[in-house]
């Protein structure tokens, strides 16, 4: 999710843990901060090696038994600042104890990793113990009507002094995301329906919301070794919005120069992992291998990012030569306006 949503919602549970009137507003500034935490993992990074970011974000920071380490990491940057006699005696009321800032830093972190795993983009949960990418589908990594009415509660609360707003903030969260798997079953349903339709036999299935939004979702199913990509309107009555298909990745077919030990078909291996397999040659560049979950349009196949293969460093003999990352910085306006259309 977005670092205001992330926010937010660390920011709710604290918060509600606050009894305290006085100490509503320290407990927003620590949850908050807390539940952004988790994504330092951003800055793993290698010049050389694109795949290090792609295998780091969402997942030792992310995972389910990091959470007491990382509250211990934000409590030792949080305590000393609010124990310092500048601090307390500008701000009486944010004087807490190590324990009350470890509960607060604790909840406040807790949050991350499972409203991530409510995305599609993968969230390593259960690391070091399993690699296996969670992604629970019920929610946009941006979602306005997720995001909002929790912001502004938290804030209110905050205002307030009041815990009461704050545990309403995170019931409305818990609530929306669960109403998720609603429209989560109803979108499962529509690409069986429409893939029977087209007298296809399902292989392999992902359907997930498209941006900003929970009634507009793409719709991934595999056959005979093709994606086929469309979307639904999932509405009172369910409306298709047809899409389009594309042959499924085959690294000795597509790229029969690439020897199997190089490191840009390692590479491939790894994008795969991360991708969880739904992977195609962009019809645009042919040695652009795109992740086909991800388009601008929830009916289109269109790259956001994928992986660029080359021919002309394994000829010069750099089999060491890690792939170029490839990413699209956003939509033109035409593909905003119809994406609005779908929407509204």
């Amino acid at each position: 999710m977005d670092p205001l949503s992330q926010a937010s919602l660390g920011a709710s549970l604290s918060q509600s843990f606050a009894n305290n009137r006085s100490q509503q507003r320290v407990a927003l500034i620590i949850g908050a901060l807390s539940g952004m935490t988790p994504d330092l993992d951003v800055l793993i990074r290698s010049a050389e090696d694109p795949m290090v970011f792609l295998e780091f974000h969402r997942q030792f920071t992310h995972s389910l038994i990091f959470i007491p380490f990382g509250a211990l990491f934000c409590t030792l940057f949080f305590y000393p600042l609010l124990a310092s006699k500048w601090f307390v005696k500008r701000w009486p009321a944010a004087k807490l104890s190590f324990s009350q800032v470890y509960l607060f830093a604790f909840l406040g972190y807790a949050t991350h990793g499972l409203l991530d795993a409510c995305t599609s983009y993968g969230t390593q949960l259960f690391w070091p113990f399993s690699t296996e990418r969670f992604a629970w589908n019920t929610v946009s990594i941006i979602d306005p009507l997720f995001t909002l009415p929790v912001f502004f509660l938290v804030l209110f609360a905050a205002y307030k002094k009041n815990a009461r707003y704050a545990r309403f903030a995170f019931g409305y969260a818990v609530l929306y995301l669960s109403l998720g798997l609603v429209q989560y079953h109803r979108a499962e349903a529509a690409v069986f329906e429409l893939a029977q339709q087209r007298g296809h036999q399902v292989e392999r299935v992902q359907v997930k919301p498209s941006f900003g939004n929970r009634h507009v979702w793409k719709l991934i199913y595999e056959y005979d070794g093709r994606y086929y990509v469309d979307a639904v309107k999932l509405l009172t009555e369910i409306e298709y919005i047809t899409g389009t298909s594309i042959q499924k990745l085959n690294v000795q077919r597509d790229f029969p120069w690439l020897p199997a030990d190089s490191q840009q078909a390692k590479d491939i291996e790894r994008f795969r992992w991360f991708s969880d397999d739904y992977l195609a040659v962009s019809g645009h560049n042919p040695n652009l291998i795109m992740d086909v979950r991800y388009s601008f349009l929830p009916n289109r196949i269109n790259s956001m990012w994928g992986v660029e293969v080359n021919k002309q460093l394994i000829d010069e003999g750099k089999l060491d030569a890690h792939v170029r990352y490839d990413i699209k910085s956003g939509a033109d306006k035409k593909t905003v306006k119809r994406f609005m259309e779908m929407v509204f």
